[in-house]
């Protein structure tokens, strides 16, 4: 391949510095990929097994933690055993670079292989930044609020439980947030719209890694990651973009060009792997989202029976039970949120989620704990009013009589107040 244009011998300090995070984005990316290439995810079950034996030995023999690592990368991305991995892969890029100066000491740049590596971290934070925008465009990572998320007092909430509230609640903010990690993934795809959208990811990353950090959500790491590489991708340029916004000087122009082949079939195959790539890329996240709306997020089928029940009269073994705070046995609230589950909530606060099985052609509900799934009720239900569930049946060997009404959800103020234009005066509540 011919040489790029930029041909100054690089000083020590920046041939170090090259090495070391070619070394750490590599093995980053090889530790966490993410999905972002097509097959990877099975390649990554393969390979990443030896490393569930030899992290786990270096957290209790090397670092003596108190505690075995045994939980690992799961829908929390900021486990114990992610940041021992992060601390293998710094430990390893610092001690690899410094083997690979000794090596090749002689070597005056890197510019082809800085290149390919700026290819890497571009299209690795690219499809990224496409997964996580699409799942906001189709308000599939924060749906709206649950039923149980509008029961649940404020001061009940997580840090984070709050953080999706927030989120979940507005289809437009989902829109917004989401088209602009979209964004930044589209432009990062292309060489010459690659420095707008490293500004536009490190922009909408920063806010992200904030979110995550102060609403205590557990995706603290690649958040953090997606704002390293966006500097990484930024630094070359980083002498012009502070004569444009700081000195008010003339910038040149940036270096866009990649390395050429002398041979025309491997430019060709590049071309072809490229578009092949991003294509597949741009297809599956778009089809993936969308495909996942009858499963998830605000447009799946709600369960049989769905909503928020509350409890008029109940009767166990012919004896009507009076509402009295000390009852553990009475029933306040049935809440059906999803499938094949509903909270109960006793009348002294006390709650309880249990195994809900509905058979809408009997018209019977089987209802069993968890923790106690020989003992099963077997209930028919009815609909003897509008808004009326009724419940009958037996529950081991006493007999139930249930009459619930169905709370109207466009009570919750959340729910009803919705969008105006015109505010005469704030409406905070």
């Amino acid at each position: 391949m011919s040489q790029l244009p930029f041909q100054a011998p690089w000083s020590f300090s920046k041939r170090l510095a090259f090495r070391f995070f070619f070394l750490f984005f590599v093995l980053y990316i090889f530790f966490n990929p993410n999905g972002v290439f097509p097959g990877i995810d099975a390649l990554y079950g393969v390979y990443i097994t030896p490393f569930h034996s030899l992290i786990p030995w270096i957290g209790k023999h090397v670092l003596h933690l108190s505690y075995d690592i045994n939980t690992f990368t799961n829908g929390s991305g900021d486990t114990t055993y992610d940041f021992v991995v992060l601390l293998f892969t710094l430990l390893t890029a610092f001690a690899g670079s410094l083997i690979w100066t000794a090596l090749d000491r002689n070597r005056k740049s890197y510019n082809q292989l800085y290149y390919w590596l700026t290819v890497v971290v571009r299209y690795y934070a690219a499809f990224t930044m496409l997964t996580y925008g699409f799942v906001k465009i189709f308000k599939l990572q924060f749906p709206a609020p649950s039923l149980n998320r509008l029961l649940q007092p404020y001061g009940e909430s997580s840090p984070m439980g709050l953080a999706w509230t927030f989120m979940g609640y507005s289809e437009g903010y989902n829109l917004f947030t989401g088209a602009a990690e979209a964004l930044g993934g589209i432009l990062l795809l292309f060489r010459r719209t690659a420095l707008l959208g490293a500004i536009v990811t490190l922009i909408v990353m920063a806010n992200v890694m904030a979110m995550n950090y102060s609403f205590d959500i557990p995706v603290k790491l690649l958040s953090t990651m997606m704002v390293v590489m966006a500097c990484f991708l930024l630094a070359k340029d980083m002498h012009r973009l502070i004569n444009v916004f700081f000195l008010n000087k003339t910038a040149e122009p940036g270096h866009t060009r990649a390395p050429r082949s002398s041979r025309k079939w491997v430019r060709i195959t590049l071309l072809v792997c490229k578009i092949l790539l991003v294509g597949y890329t741009l297809v599956m996240t778009v089809y993936g989202s969308y495909s996942a709306l009858s499963r998830y997020g605000d447009k799946a089928a709600k369960p049989v029976l769905y909503g928020i029940y509350d409890v008029d009269v109940f009767v166990k073994n012919g004896d009507t039970l009076p509402p009295l705070k000390t009852d553990s046995v009475r029933w306040s609230r049935m809440v059906v949120n999803y499938d094949g589950y509903a909270g109960v909530k006793l009348i002294n606060d006390s709650a309880t989620g249990y195994a809900f099985e509905p058979d809408t052609a009997k018209k019977q509900i089987v209802l069993y704990s968890y923790n106690d799934t020989l003992h099963k009720a077997l209930f028919a239900y009815s609909n003897p009013e509008k808004n009326i569930l009724l419940l009958q049946g037996k529950w081991k060997d006493d007999s139930f009589h249930i009459r619930m009404k169905q709370y109207d959800l466009k009570r919750f103020l959340l729910v009803n107040r919705g969008f105006r234009w015109i505010n005469e005066y704030p409406y905070n509540r």
